[in-house]
């Protein structure tokens, strides 16, 4: 227990860590890009515009506004959007983190389960068509860009079949064409590593006691080479879910979906800095809160690992 408490204790810290150095990192990349967030407006003179770099403390040096940034969102305030005017970072987000995390858990609910079902036909049918097939889906899956299945997708099923609405975000049906596009990706990966390791797994010595046991093939690969396979599969899905669900810049940008993917986008283009930086401090968090949470799971999947870690 006590080992456990201080490996626990360390991983905190390195996520504390990891998380201080994304902030300062990011504050200082964004600071240092041309223009500001006020430069682009034409109609404003010389005059007005350094009243409102003074507004919003950008006439001070960049360290001191650092600071000042750093204590603001020690207490939660993540700042007010120079590209919204006075509306709060914090609130802008909550009206768009919804269909951001909408896409992104259908996209990798169905990119999984489509993955996990190809990868184990193709190990078990190894080196037949079937095996071939899902190779290929694979490939093609990982080979080819999102944005470019988007505008396929669009093409065939919206504008030639008109089955599906092209584009924007008004219901169910809205986020079919978005959540197939962005579940490519989690399926073919899900597929070539499940695929992988069933190979391997089938190949085992405890797999031939299993079926000396009386089990068929199909009931000795779900039952005991399945689990087994899941271990890098975990590695992999938990980065991928946090990407999907804080939003595909393009994609989302392609169907018209308010997400955060969509509005990260607008925030370079105007230089509105306190919204990347939120955007990107949501997108951190979600990501090392994720992989601390796959080292548990992998101690659920394979025991070894967890009193391997414990020690």
């Amino acid at each position: 227990m006590k080992n456990f408490s201080k490996y626990l204790l360390k991983k905190i810290g390195i996520m504390l860590l990891t998380l201080w150095l994304i902030v300062t990192c990011t504050f200082f990349l964004i600071h240092s890009l041309p223009g500001s967030p006020y430069v682009n407006q034409e109609k404003l003179t010389p005059a007005q515009l350094e009243i409102l770099n003074r507004q919003a403390g950008l006439d001070r040096p960049i360290t001191e506004q650092y600071f000042i940034y750093f204590k603001n969102l020690l207490h939660g305030d993540l700042g007010t959007s120079f590209q919204f005017k006075n509306q709060p970072v914090a609130k802008l987000l909550i009206n768009r983190v919804g269909p951001s995390v909408q896409l992104g858990l259908q996209a990798i609910v169905v990119g999984t389960v489509l993955g996990v079902i190809f990868g184990i036909i193709s190990a078990m049918k190894q080196n037949t068509w079937a095996d071939s097939i899902v190779t290929i889906i694979a490939i093609l899956g990982r080979s080819i860009p999102n944005f470019i299945f988007a505008v396929v997708l669009q093409y065939i099923f919206a504008v030639r079949l008109g089955l599906l609405p092209i584009a924007l975000w008004n219901g169910f049906s809205y986020t079919i064409l978005p959540t197939i596009t962005l579940a490519m990706a989690p399926m073919a990966n899900s597929a070539r590593f499940i695929r992988t390791e069933m190979v391997e797994v089938l190949n085992s010595d405890y797999i031939e006691l299993a079926r000396s046991k009386g089990l068929n093939r199909w009931q000795t690969a779900f039952r005991h080479g399945l689990r087994n396979s899941l271990i890098p599969l975990i590695t992999l899905l938990g980065p991928m879910a946090v990407s999907l669900m804080t939003g595909s810049l393009v994609v989302e940008n392609i169907y018209a979906v308010p997400g955060i993917g969509e509005q990260f986008v607008k925030s370079i283009i105007t230089n509105d800095y306190p919204t990347i930086m939120a955007i990107t401090i949501l997108y951190s968090v979600m990501l090392v809160l994720v992989i601390f949470v796959v080292d548990l799971l992998y101690g659920l999947v394979d025991p070894r690992i967890r009193v391997t870690g414990g020690a």
